[in-house]
């Protein structure tokens, strides 16, 4: 939990918040390869089973980098939280991957 901004959720609304302002739709995207040798120690560790633990930490990488660009977008707005948050990746072509977090900019308070 400790990569988790407190004010994001994939709800549309904050618990103990109101939302006192909605701004526009803000992302992080960023398109990702695999290496030559991460393919390699890949295909090594596919050959034993279980966790490709080289493609999760991409995956995982990927994932944080593109929610942390899209916090830096609404900061930019003015926002303090983000809801309706959503991931979604898209293969471009054999080993690169389109990586796109969003959500709903908005200005939160503690509600009464």
């Amino acid at each position: 939990m400790s990569q988790t901004h407190p004010l994001t959720t994939t709800a549309f609304e904050l618990p103990g918040y109101r939302i006192t302002k909605s701004f526009v739709v803000v992302r992080g995207i960023m398109v990702r390869s695999r290496s030559v040798i991460g393919n390699f120690g890949a295909g090594i560790q596919a050959i034993f089973g279980g966790n490709i633990t080289l493609y999760t930490s991409l995956c995982e990488r990927a994932r944080e980098d593109t929610f942390n660009q899209m916090l830096e977008h609404a900061g930019q707005l003015g926002a303090n939280a983000v809801i309706g948050v959503r991931y979604d990746a898209t293969e471009i072509s054999q080993g690169i991957t389109e990586v796109l977090c969003y959500g709903t900019a908005v200005f939160v308070e503690r509600a009464g």
